[in-house]
Parts: C-alpha cells; structure tokens; sequence
C-alpha cells in the first residue's frame, strides 16, 4: 500500500481507556513537569530543585497553620468546581461563578450585618446559607431563561453578570463601610464573631470542610443516580435526543443553573461567614474561572474535584513560599505553576487521543 501522499502523523479520538491506563499518563505528566520545573528553576537561579519543592510543600503543609489554610482553600475552590459541574456537564458554560459567589457573599454579609445582635449564631447560619442559596440561584436562572426561551449565548451573559455584580458589590461595600471613607466594610462582628462559623474541635476551618464535602457527595450522588443527573446528561450529549425521549429542555436548563448558581452561592457563604469574614470584590479572587479547570480534569466526577483542587491550592501556596524565601520574582514562581498545570493539562489530551504514525500503530 503506498502511504506517500498520507500524514506523518494521525490523530483519532480514543473509544475508552482503561482507569489505570489514563492514571499512568497523568502520573507521567506529573514527573515530566517536575523534571521539567528543575531544569527551569536551575537555569534561571541555580537553587537546587529539591530544595525548592521542600520549600513548595512548606509553604503548603509547613505548619499546622498553613496546611488549615491550605485546607480551606481547596474546600472553596472545590466548592466553587461542585457548582460547576452539572452546568458543564450539560454543556452550559457558566462563566459567571465569580459573579454567583459575589452575591453569595453579599447577601452573607447583609444578613451579618443586619442580623448579628438579633439572634443566635446557629440561626443565623442557617438563614445565610439559605440566602446565599436563593441569591446565587438567580444569578444564575437570569442566562439560564434567557438561554432557554430565546437561546443567547450564556458565556457571555454569564460573564457579563459578573460585571454587574462586581458593581453591586461596590455599592454594597460604600454603604456598609467602616469605618466611613474607608471604602472598605472592615471585619464584621468582630467583637462579638456573630455570624462567625463556630470552632469545631478545636480546628477554626472544620465546619467549611464539613459543608463542602457534604455538597461533593450530595453532587456525586445527584449526577450519577438520579433521574435529574440522568437528564443532564442526556442534554449534554444532544439536545435532540433529549426532546425525542421526551426531556423538557428548557426546564432542564434553567433547573440545573438555578442548581449550579446556588452552590455557587453557598461558595460565598462558606468565604465570608467561615473564612474572610467581609465582604469585598475579592471574595472571588478569580476562583471561579480557575474552577473551570478543576470540574473540567475531574470530568464532573467531584472527589475527583479534591484531588485536583488541593493539587492547584498547593502549587499556588508553594509558588508564593519559594517566591519570597528564595527572592524569585511573582514571575519566575508563577512559571513553575504554570508549567505542572500545562503538563497535567496536556496529559489529559494523550488520555482522550491517541497519536499514530505513517504506516505504523499508535
């Protein structure tokens, strides 16, 4: 068979790799992107590159104190990629999980600030929660009807969204500014921590971990087994065949993001009421798009969300430790980052694709 006028090299789409198969390769990409990581840092600065992952895993885990932290914030990244995940898998792309948990947040601290001298800390929790819920929900039902009665295109209403509520914030902060001209609402409650999540033996960030593992379990369970998660699925795949088995898919859409923005919501409410304990347009601090990254890896799978989210904490907890103890600059760390996240990134294309040559296999 003459194979001249065929490419060198062929690309197809894999029908299905085994787990242990597609584990391998991300265990590969890992290595190839440590290895890669000390040629780098060696070349630039000449610092051993195992001295400067032990100060990466300081900088994470060092202290009892930083690895809580750390704790705390994967459980909001995390948080953040569970809200995610059904809108993705239905293949809805919810680029407004910034401006969701901003509202979240807000109305968090409406109820703290309003609530605080009013009634007990549990109650108030409760009524938090359920605020930061509702708020969420329609910030996420607005794209959603607009995307199901008049199909508009929700990355961007989604996006625009998130400029609205970063306003809504700054209005937010000017009135409730302390002290006045501050242009900052300063610690809520401090004096009496009302509205504060509660120690729970001992540990200041336990309740946040308890909460957002309970929403990964509830959201496991609610995308594998249910009939809803079966739903989304099926629109996910194809609108078509959704409305041929009889699925309502405008109902579909609209249910999963008033789903997707509420848990998106409650991601502010775990940062103001058991984290920040203010409210500012920092409470997102961008971690609603890095979550796109986490739900997208964890392919909506959310235990799979913690691993993948704890590793993206730890290298940008590990970037700023070897920033500072090894005088790099932001750039220099951020490279570091960068080049773990492009081989973990690049190792999901081998886990999907398979690469042939010219007259030859795979």
């Amino acid at each position: 068979m003459n194979h001249s006028h065929e490419p060198l090299i062929h690309i197809a789409k894999r029908d299905g790799i085994v787990w242990w198969k597609s584990w391998l390769i991300r265990l590969t990409g890992v290595v190839l992107a440590l290895i890669v990581s000390a040629l780098f840092i060696y070349g630039i600065s000449k610092l051993d590159p195992l001295k400067v992952y032990g100060a990466m895993w300081d900088g994470a885990f060092g202290t009892s104190k930083r690895a809580w932290v750390t704790i705390r914030d994967t459980m909001m990244l995390l948080c953040i990629g569970i809200g995610l995940a059904p809108a993705f898998m239905m293949r809805f792309w919810n680029i407004g999980a910034e401006g969701q948990i901003l509202v979240g947040g807000c109305a968090t601290a409406a109820v703290m600030i309003y609530c605080g001298n009013a009634m007990p800390t549990w109650i108030m929790l409760v009524i938090m929660f359920a605020a930061s819920c509702v708020s969420g929900a329609i910030w996420g039902l607005i794209p959603a009807i607009f995307k199901a009665h008049w199909n508009t295109n929700e990355t961007l209403f989604t996006l625009m969204m998130n400029y609205i509520a970063i306003q809504l914030t700054n209005f937010l902060v000017s009135k409730w500014e302390s002290p006045p001209g501050s242009n900052a609402v300063g610690v809520i409650n401090l004096n009496t921590q009302s509205g504060w999540f509660p120690s729970i033996l001992g540990q200041q960030y336990l309740l946040n971990v308890l909460i957002v593992l309970a929403l990964a379990v509830v959201m496991f369970i609610y995308l594998r087994s249910s009939k809803q998660g079966y739903e989304i699925a099926v629109v996910g795949e194809s609108e078509n065949t959704a409305r041929y088995a009889g699925i309502s898919v405008k109902k579909v859409i609209i249910r999963t993001m008033a789903i997707s923005g509420a848990i998106c919501g409650v991601a502010g409410f775990v940062n103001v009421a058991g984290a920040a304990h203010t409210i500012s347009t920092e409470v997102a601090g961008g971690r609603g798009f890095t979550a796109i990254i986490v739900a997208w890896l964890a392919k909506f799978n959310t235990f799979v969300m913690i691993l993948i989210a704890a590793l993206i904490i730890f290298l940008q907890k590990g970037a700023i430790q070897i920033a500072s103890q090894f005088n790099l600059n932001d750039y220099a760390s951020n490279v570091v980052t960068g080049i773990i996240l492009f081989f973990i990134l690049g190792s999901e294309f081998f886990i999907n694709y398979e690469i042939r040559f010219r007259g030859g296999k795979s």
